[in-house]
């Protein structure tokens, strides 16, 4: 009797496709088999590239006359731990009575590779179709309508070239660089840090994020403080009085004068105080008054590096502890396809929201989100986003934002505390997006004495909109607290203070009550800690100088979403950085900032993300079919 096999990336995966199928299997030695199907599984990478050393024995020493190293014809191998699993795929996969073969790998690039090499390396039934199932969470429905429309694997053939490539590139510059610089430099470096030997890894992307964590160490540390001092009026009557800050303007006595350090500060203090003597008994003028109202809607939904970003932030985790977390709830139905860059969804799944938020409403036993839909209920929010900003085909390529299923809530209750909290960040940015616009009425005032201005202005929020949902309540922490404690204080301050300004009117002349200095100072940049530096990954393109390349490359990052996390691990595990536990900031080792100047002096393309950019926007180009594998390789 005819067959169907699907290879899925592991077992847990292997049984949601048994449970949607709706078939009784027979639990084998690593698969599943019914009447009509079997059911397989990978177990990550079953097959890796070779080692120089499997192409020729002489190439296991490092020499610089044997560089560079470039096949002709890729070698493969199957990775000796998983050997087992790969035996048992295999004969699975050439059974005669195969018809059909279903690749179930995780839907993205790397997916993909995985699930290929195994077929190359498996020579399948040459009569079974090949086909490719692609789904975006692993509910029941999205699993049966995946396999429903798998289409031809052929149409995935350009994605598979594109992740061949990017194991390509990654291999020849980890290992030609890394064997280069390591015989040059090796023994320099080994001397430096006082040790017998040093080797010296480098690789197309990490490489890029080392330079990114170095230069911004080295601008923090060789950042000068500059004081500089404000002028800080204060107008109106005792009991009913407004600050404003002076600035400088071309009617101004302080024009281009070499004493002020910015528009808006002296460099020296006493000539501060000297200009003030000058304003002393006049009698100030509401020159203009400019009043506004605001609306601001709920930001775009998260991705991965967003969401890894915020959990850096509200809990401390590092990227990949974050995506682990979100590839659980993923598996447990619970959330959509985690390894996604994008922050909108697709008009496809727009047409179906209600889905996922009636099932939220029924599910999730969470007494505040359960507040938040009842409100929409009761409110009539409108849930068709198709003419929002949410909703956008053009910036979707494999997957649309990471949102929650409405399913799942079966597993929910045994999940560990922060499994649930990462959760419920989700749910909420979800929720607030059928929210309406937070109002705010905003004032802006300019005060005249003789020919000198200065400015105030002021913001309140009118109504709250979806910052009903996404204004922090939390109240765990002493901190907690006193945060709590400050926003409340500065909203009312906030408050008086837009009272005060609404009485004014054009015209007006107004008493002066008094000037200060204010002493600032120039700050240094912020380190990046674990989550801010992913942002910067996948922004990095617009670190580039060029404004005709940076076009060109323009949404290519460095790395992808699913690989920036592992890219971190790697820079922390070779001791290259540190991350603070605590904190999650992130700082470069001597070793690191050692290999940053062997490279900088060296191949100092390498740091740039000009180069990395442009090459996963290439890689991205072949996927898209704009150009051929040749063509990049060369």
């Amino acid at each position: 009797m005819p067959k169907k096999l699907i290879i899925t990336e592991k077992p847990s995966v292997a049984m949601e496709f048994a449970k949607a199928l709706k078939i009784n299997t027979n639990r084998k030695n690593g698969y599943l088999e019914s009447n009509d199907w079997i059911i397989t599984w990978c177990v990550g990478h079953l097959v890796t590239m070779s080692y120089p050393e499997k192409y020729d024995e002489k190439l296991k020493v490092w020499r610089l006359d044997t560089l560079p190293f470039i096949p002709e014809e890729w070698k493969y191998e199957i990775i000796p731990q998983v050997q087992n699993q790969f035996n048992i795929v295999k004969q699975l996969l050439q059974r005669e009575d195969v018809e059909e073969i279903y690749n179930a790998g995780d839907s993205g690039r790397e997916g993909e590779y995985i699930q290929r090499l195994v077929f190359m390396m498996a020579n399948p039934n040459p009569k079974a179709k090949m086909k490719r199932v692609w789904i975006d969470s692993q509910t029941e429905e999205e699993i049966s309508r995946g396999i429903k429309e798998a289409k031809d694997l052929s149409q995935y053939d350009s994605l598979a070239d594109a992740a061949y490539l990017r194991a390509k590139e990654d291999y020849l510059i980890g290992i030609n660089f890394s064997r280069l610089l390591s015989i040059i430099y090796g023994r320099r470096i080994a001397k430096e840090l006082g040790q017998d030997r040093a080797s010296i890894s480098v690789g197309r992307v990490m490489t890029c994020v080392l330079g990114m964590i170095v230069s911004r160490e080295r601008e923090i540390r060789n950042f000068v403080k500059t004081k500089y001092y404000k002028i800080i009026g204060e107008f109106g009557e005792n009991n009913n009085s407004f600050k404003a800050e002076w600035k400088v303007n071309e009617k101004s006595k302080m024009y281009n004068s070499p004493k002020l350090y910015n528009e808006s500060g002296f460099k020296n203090e006493q000539d501060a105080k000297d200009f003030i003597i000058r304003l002393k008994d006049k009698l100030a003028t509401v020159e203009e008054i400019k009043k506004s109202k605001q609306k601001e809607n709920a930001p775009l939904l998260f991705n991965l590096a967003e969401i890894q970003n915020e959990c850096t932030k509200r809990f401390k985790i590092k990227p990949d502890e974050t995506l682990e977390i979100i590839q659980d709830l993923y598996e447990k139905k619970l959330v959509t396809y985690p390894r996604t860059d994008a922050r909108v969804l697709s008009t496809a799944v727009a047409k179906e929201i209600s889905k996922n938020l009636n099932g939220i409403a029924k599910g999730f036993k969470d007494e505040e989100v359960q507040t938040y839909i009842g409100k929409m209920v009761q409110e009539k929010y409108s849930t068709n986003l198709i003419k929002t900003k949410y909703v956008n085909d053009s910036k979707i390529t494999d997957h649309y934002a990471i949102i929650p299923t409405g399913q799942g809530y079966e597993n929910f209750d045994k999940l560990p505390q922060l499994h649930k909290q990462i959760y419920k960040v989700i749910v909420k940015r979800f929720i607030a997006i059928f929210y309406p616009p937070a109002e705010f009425n905003k004032i802006s005032i300019t005060v005249k004495i003789d020919e000198e201005v200065f400015s105030t202005s002021g913001k309140v929020c009118t109504k709250l909109g979806y910052l009903e949902v996404l204004k922090e309540k939390q109240l765990n922490t002493q901190q907690d607290k006193q945060d709590n404690k400050e926003n409340e204080n500065a909203e009312k301050q906030d408050q008086n203070n837009m009272e005060i300004l609404n009485t004014l009117k054009k015209g007006q002349t107004i008493g002066v009550l008094n000037f200060e200095t204010k002493a600032s100072e120039t700050s240094p940049p912020s380190r990046y800690n674990s989550g801010s530096i992913i942002l910067a990954m996948e922004n990095a393109g617009k670190l580039i100088e060029e404004e005709e390349l940076r076009e060109q490359i323009k949404g290519a990052g460095i790395g992808t979403s699913a690989t920036r996390a592992e890219i971190m691990k790697k820079l922390e595990k070779i001791k290259y950085i540190e991350i603070n536990k605590k904190t999650q900031i992130i700082t470069p080792t001597n070793f690191g900032e050692i290999i940053y100047d062997v490279v900088k002096s060296s191949m100092p393309d390498m740091l740039n993300p000009k180069l990395t950019a442009s090459w996963e926007k290439g890689l991205d180009m072949v996927s898209k079919k704009e150009i051929n594998s040749n063509e990049f390789m060369r």
